[in-house]
């Protein structure tokens, strides 16, 4: 690689060739503030806040996109740069409301953070503050334009990450918004609710639709029973929400929180994960021996699930029929939990806490009522679960170690990989092979459906004469590729898993606001750090699940299981 030598504020530094300012600054340890810049997106320099001085240079230039070339000369804090800076942070915020105290991302929002990091304490700018209509219409995102900067990163992450395109910049000047297609709602677009445009937005301008006080309501109606499940992902990403490090597993404390919260009961999605591997797997084995339609896709991310009823509904026998952990574990609750301990369902509250906003749009689905009620009442991301943390007055990192309650609070290692991309994979391969062969593996680690990379192939062993071709895709942009070859006829897998989000729940839209792949990482490295210190570690062996099928279900794909734990999905028509 070719290299290049340049001097930052008196540091000499050599550099990749194809390294912008930016690049080269960070690799020193200099902070250059930013706003639309995102490491893993396209850069634009649209917002100039990052303008450094070049010696040579006719003007400042803006650092995320200026490339460096050998003997470059930069200076970052010169006070023509600093007055530069504040300049252009002033008259973003001339425009821009003054509810910072209100705003569901106060104290977490990058342009207020840059306000006081650049030293603004006035602004000398009028501006025209334009009172924009929210769009809230649709259950999982509130896009509020009246804070939009026009960064222009959830275009970016909705074309380039998910290739989705649902926005756009409209109009000019003054004017400039950012829009659906003919500045429609989120709930009449191809919009899947994946969450990554709230995943990248710097300021309030798109969040989750806040379900707090719902169920604040429901926790203090005594005549209701208020019962939660947590995701995996959940518990390596809450802690960073409330000021613990990047990846901290923080199961037990999760659990106790959720206790002091006032929840009756606090379950484990894992639970359903693991009856989920029971039920997807036998479906695959169904289609492998009896000619169903191959290859079965997951259907655990409903993000995904949108997006092939949106995109390619003619793929839509493609899907496993299995619902999701989540509304296996909603079906569940107000049939054989409620009859297990004797309360009548109507007066069970559902609640589930998840690293994913397309989750609450899963839970509003109609047909997500197999047990007589809505199955999941409430969805709650993981941001949301941090700020009523927050609001209780919960010391978190004091809260001790406190296990799940039974009978849906045990879950196993395969279940607690779902959270990662090539987890579902991951445990239904420990499952299938022990199904289709009889015996156990000797490893169950599947080191091939693991990492990062956008899509991974393999072929496994099940049993002698019968190997598996499987796939595995993260971001809808990846899911489009599989979608296209499936379509004409070049696809030779029997089973493909598909997470709409990168590394999939774990960098789910409804998880705490992260910058990099290498804090991701860090999650996805302790999902498998928990997998690895799980008594049980097959979804096979979850004794709970067991006993669900021998006292209630019956079999996999039997008549019961298959009214509670499976459905069938439909195209969605919007514009």
């Amino acid at each position: 690689m070719e290299m290049v030598n340049i001097t930052i504020d008196g540091q000499k530094v050599a550099v990749p060739k194809t390294s912008t300012v930016l690049d080269a600054a960070l690799s020193l340890g200099i902070k250059v503030p930013t706003l639309c810049y995102h490491p893993e997106l396209r850069v634009e320099g649209a917002c100039r806040v990052c303008m450094v001085e070049v010696e040579g240079a006719r003007t400042l230039v803006a650092s995320c996109v200026y490339p460096v070339n050998e003997g470059m000369v930069v200076r970052t804090n010169t006070a023509a740069v600093r007055e530069a800076r504040k300049t252009v942070v002033e008259l973003l915020l001339a425009n821009h409301p003054t509810d910072c105290l209100s705003c569901q991302r106060n104290l977490n929002c990058e342009l207020q953070t840059i306000a006081a990091d650049v030293g603004v304490r006035e602004i000398r700018f009028d501006g025209e503050k334009k009172n924009y209509p929210l769009d809230a219409k649709n259950p999982s995102l509130v896009r509020d334009q009246s804070k939009c900067i026009l960064c222009g990163r959830c275009i970016r992450a909705c074309s380039e990450r998910q290739g989705v395109h649902v926005y756009s910049f409209a109009n000019r000047g003054f004017n400039t918004t950012v829009v659906p297609a003919f500045d429609l709602g989120l709930d009449e677009v191809s919009c899947t609710y994946c969450g990554q445009c709230a995943a990248v937005c710097p300021t309030g301008a798109i969040v989750e639709k806040d379900d707090t006080e719902a169920v604040w309501a429901a926790i203090n109606d005594p005549s209701k029973h208020v019962i939660v499940q947590t995701a995996p992902a959940v518990r390596v990403a809450l802690g960073e929400a409330l000021g613990l490090a990047n990846g901290s597993i923080v199961t037990g404390k999760m659990v106790a929180s959720l206790k002091r919260l006032g929840f009756d009961k606090v379950f484990d999605t894992n639970f359903s994960a693991d009856l989920t591997i029971w039920e997807e797997g036998s479906e695959l084995i169904d289609r492998l021996t009896n000619g169903g339609k191959l290859p079965m896709i997951t259907s655990c991310s409903p993000g995904w699930v949108n997006y092939i009823e949106l995109k390619y509904p003619d793929l839509l026998d493609h899907l496993s029929t299995a619902k999701s952990p989540q509304q296996m574990f909603g079906a569940l609750a107000k049939t054989y939990y409620a009859e297990k301990v004797g309360i009548d369902p109507k007066d069970i509250v559902s609640v589930s806490i998840m690293p994913c906003t397309a989750k609450k749009a899963e839970a509003a689905r109609p047909e997500m009522n197999s047990s007589g009620y809505q199955d999941v009442d409430y969805v709650l991301t993981t941001r949301e679960l941090g700020r009523m943390i927050r609001e209780a007055g919960i010391t978190f990192n004091n809260l001790p170690e406190t296990e799940f309650d039974a009978p849906l609070g045990v879950g196993s290692g395969a279940g607690v990989i779902f959270g990662a991309t090539g987890g579902v994979m991951e445990a239904a391969l420990r499952t299938v092979a022990k199904m289709v062969s009889g015996k156990e593996l000797d490893n169950i680690e599947f080191e091939a459906v693991r990492g990062m990379n956008g899509i991974k192939e393999a072929a496994v062993p099940l049993k002698e004469g019968l190997t598996a071709k499987v796939a595995i895709a993260h971001t809808l942009a990846n899911a489009r590729v599989i979608l296209e070859k499936i379509r004409a006829g070049e696809a030779d897998y029997h089973f493909i898993e598909i997470m709409a989000c990168p590394g999939g729940c774990s960098g789910g839209g409804g998880q705490p606001i992260i910058t990099s792949a290498e804090h991701r990482q860090k999650r996805i490295d302790a999902i498998y750090e928990c997998d690895k210190c799980s008594e049980l570690r097959k979804s096979h062996d979850n004794p709970a699940v067991k006993e669900l099928y021998d006292t209630y279900l019956g079999k996999p794909l039997g008549e019961k299981s298959h009214h509670l734990l499976h459905t069938h999905y439909h195209p969605q028509k919007k514009c």
